[in-house]
């Protein structure tokens, strides 16, 4: 029996008009994802927008809010999802314009490869760099640049050449370890599932080759985490007798395998323990790796709650309640010196305040400069001191426990992501 395909989470970003909703639509009719009443809904759309193609308007596929419509561009994430044989896709589309770069946070944040979009027309361009630099600041395990449009310049090899030294050159800049550059056309299908002939010069992959080749990313090599989401106790009238001493941690294992008779330790009280059993979706397994929903059985009573972390004991996070952060503001209110907020990291949400706003980062020039704010989009590094420790983590060893959530403490709406720590130009 075959082996079942392998997942990766994918997103694109790019430029308004650079094609993103198109290559994505182009993916999706050209892997036969798209069901016969689905393609007729949007060839009848183009019809009614006036499209003269050969196919429908694919953009549509994915343009889904009647505003985006509407407008021509993209103002929200939409999610699809399509599969070939060796692989399956969990895709994200980003919005382009400045103004939405909080969504693109959003879409790539738990991205295993991010697809950014260039104009072959216009080259690498400020938000070609932006997009980049939030790229570099996720750490997306991958990277790779789908050269659009090439069927509408004059000398597409000569373009291609350019702009791959350009994404080269910012790479290396941004400590991105690789970022591949495949010449398409969305419109056409060209080097996007099927090669060109258009593009005889050009003999890599095409951009669906590339992705099933991209190898995926294990977490379950990484140290166990898992935060506690609920604590199982069934009622003393359990129709199971079994069930009436039952008490279970469940939570999602964000990295690492956990083993019955590994010793783990309780974030909060610093507490060891040993796990005796480990239960997915009713039945007892001997291990289980991330990323998995399970509930812990312990050999100890301890004081365990919704919001602690349950990590391998040899290499458990230190309890913090100072921490410089890089936060992506993602709200219309600025961000002053002194801001009272909320912190949300895994299943647990404490107070919080903005020390110091070091820096600002301007993704032109990729250089920080001295900034007594933060305004929408804006990419900077701050201090922060919590009311209680949390198990922070550098985002550079720990995506998962690296990464937080700035909340409003009034309304509950969320003000920024943030990761811990710092490096490259960070």
């Amino acid at each position: 029996m075959s082996a079942a395909p392998t997942l990766l989470r994918l997103a694109t970003a790019g430029s308004v008009d650079d094609g993103k909703s198109t290559l994505v639509g182009r993916l999706l009719h050209d892997t036969r994802s798209v069901l016969a009443d689905q393609l007729e809904a949007v060839e009848a759309a183009s019809r009614r927008r006036g499209w003269a193609g050969e196919l429908a308007d694919l953009a549509l596929l994915t343009d889904g809010l009647r505003a985006e419509r509407e407008q021509g561009i993209t103002i929200d994430v939409a999610y699809r999802y399509f599969a070939t044989a060796t692989r399956s896709f969990i895709l994200a589309d980003c919005p382009g314009h400045v103004q939405y770069t909080r969504n693109t946070v959003t879409g790539a944040s738990t991205a295993d490869v991010v697809v950014v979009l260039v104009d072959a027309r216009h080259g690498v361009v400020e938000q070609t760099r932006r997009h980049l630099a939030v790229v570099a600041l996720l750490r997306v395990p991958h990277v790779v640049v789908a050269l659009n449009k090439i069927d509408l310049v004059e000398d597409p090899q000569a373009v291609h050449r350019e702009v791959g030294r350009d994404v080269a050159a910012l790479a290396e800049r941004l400590g991105v370890e690789d970022a591949l550059v495949v010449p398409v056309s969305a419109l056409l299908g060209d080097n996007v599932v099927e090669p060109s002939t258009r593009t005889d010069w050009y003999t890599g992959p095409t951009l669906l080759e590339l992705l099933e080749s991209l190898p995926p990313v294990d977490v379950a090599d990484e140290p166990f985490r898992m935060a506690v989401q609920l604590v199982l106790r069934p009622q003393h009238g359990a129709v199971d007798p079994a069930l009436v001493d039952y008490r279970g941690y469940a939570g999602h294992v964000g990295s690492g395998t956990v083993r019955v008779g590994d010793e783990v330790v309780v974030s909060s009280s610093g507490r060891r323990t040993t796990v005796v059993g480990i239960d997915v979706g009713g039945r007892s397994v001997e291990a289980a790796a991330g990323p998995l929903s399970v509930s812990l059985r312990l050999a100890d009573a301890l004081d365990v709650s919704r919001g602690d972390l349950v990590a391998a004991a040899d290499s458990a996070p230190v309890l913090t309640r100072e921490a410089e952060t890089v936060l992506c503001w993602l709200a219309e209110t600025p961000l002053l010196p002194g801001a009272r907020v909320l912190v949300k990291h895994g299943t647990r949400t404490v107070r919080a305040r903005v020390s110091r706003i070091v820096s600002r980062l301007d993704v032109g020039t990729f250089t920080h400069g001295p900034a007594d704010r933060a305004e929408l989009n804006d990419l900077v590094r701050v201090e922060l001191r919590l009311a209680e420790a949390l198990p922070l983590e550098p985002y550079a060893g720990s995506r998962e426990g690296g990464c937080f959530l700035v909340v409003d403490e009034h309304d509950g709406t969320t003000l920024a992501a943030g990761i811990v720590g710092t490096g490259s130009v960070w």
